[in-house]
């Protein structure tokens, strides 16, 4: 995606798509690589899924809904960052979900610096709390940028650790909500000494569907994520999932194999991220500091839609376009509850990957069809 400032015009197009229904971060750029603006997409987006099984077109979100939304953020002193423009952190802007608009409130220009994921347990122990504090107190010292998600525990502890030297707190909710509540203050002097980062609505609480989202922003902002204490049930083994298939380090502190909060860094480590005690480790581990930060080689993201093949589709492709409703039905019928691979879904379509993206696209805008973790879809249950 070329990068340049929007336009305030341009700006409520990308609030208005993104906020319509059905469409997430990869639909929304498919949506743009398909039709070259936000506003040809708004445009096209009522007909799209005509031939999408008989389902309603997509319901777009109110214009006034987007321009009450971009005003309440003015107000509160945040502001929109969409992923084409120069401010928007380019390690998140390479992966295929990046949320197309960030809202920030702080300082935005922390989110271009080296930055490192630091997430843990939120019942973490007395030393684990007081390691993470050291850990991001050395990491900022070191010209490091430390992220981090808010939450109780090893979060708190990073982003204390780290405030004096530049911290970045990813909720899950809107940038004004604060969760957990006990983090109000910090929060606050997060948003006046650091950066607050969210990409859902302006006012939205946060539910555990939530949470997951905001994590894949965490690892897609940091260069490396460092774990330090995980049980093996915890949200932060999420992150750290998250971080290897972005192409990021996984890096995880050890604890004792008699503390359940150390089972999750255990393991990971038993399968392969790197072992680190201090800060030196960490600096270590992400090789030279002012060496750019390699995003074509370094993401790994697991196959998802290739977008650029609406834009380089053939003449032969638009023609397979016409018998669309046919292919939505195959791919409805090719599907189950159960994920499957977009790769696997070519082959047994037998269609182009443009064609097939197309075809996926206008089922996910009807409500037919939905992304799981790993790039992988499946049908909703719902549907039936």
């Amino acid at each position: 995606m070329e990068q340049r400032a929007l336009t305030d015009e341009e700006r409520l197009d990308w609030l208005q798509l993104i906020r319509s229904d059905n469409v997430g971060p990869v639909t929304f750029h498919a949506l743009i690589a398909k039709f070259g603006t936000a506003a040809h997409a708004l445009e096209a987006l009522p007909g799209l899924t005509r031939n999408a099984a008989g389902k309603r077109a997509v319901r777009l979100a109110p214009r006034a809904v987007a321009e009450r939304e971009l005003a309440a953020l003015r107000k509160y002193g945040a502001r929109l960052i969409a992923a084409c423009e120069p401010d928007y952190p380019q390690p998140l802007a390479a992966l295929p979900d990046a949320p197309p608009l960030l809202a920030v409130h702080g300082r935005p220009e922390l989110l271009r610096g080296i930055c490192v994921g630091m997430v843990g347990a939120r019942n973490a122990s007395t030393n684990g709390r007081r390691f993470a504090t050291k850990l991001a107190m050395d990491l900022g010292a070191a010209g490091l940028t430390i992220v981090s998600g808010l939450a109780r525990g090893l979060d708190t502890a990073a982003h204390e650790g780290s405030l004096a030297t530049g911290t970045v707190a990813v909720i899950a909710g809107g940038v004004d909500v604060v969760y957990p509540p006990e983090n109000a203050k910090l929060m606050a002097r997060i948003a006046e000494e650091g950066a607050v980062v969210a990409e859902q609505p302006f006012g939205l609480k946060p539910t555990a569907r939530h949470f997951p989202y905001r994590n894949r922003v965490i690892s897609g902002l940091s260069r490396a994520v460092v774990v330090v204490e995980a049980t093996l049930k915890s949200g932060s083994l999420i992150t750290a999932r998250l971080a290897a298939e972005q192409g990021r380090d996984v890096l995880a502190v050890p604890g004792s194999p008699l503390d359940p909060r150390a089972a999750g860094t255990n393991g990971l480590i038993r399968d392969g991220a790197t072992l680190i005690t201090c800060a030196a480790d960490v600096i270590a581990a992400l090789g030279p500091l002012d060496s750019p930060f390699e995003q074509n080689q370094r993401v790994t993201t697991p196959s998802r839609i290739d977008v650029s093949a609406f834009a380089q589709a053939p003449q032969e492709v638009e023609a397979e376009l016409d018998g669309a409703s046919g292919l939505q039905d195959k791919i409805l019928e090719l599907l189950g509850f159960s994920p499957t691979t977009i790769d696997e879904l070519t082959r047994r379509a037998q269609v182009s990957p443009a064609t097939l993206a197309s075809a996926i696209l206008e089922l996910e805008l009807a409500g037919r069809i939905e992304r799981q973790p790993g790039g992988q879809i499946s049908l909703i249950i719902s549907m039936l």
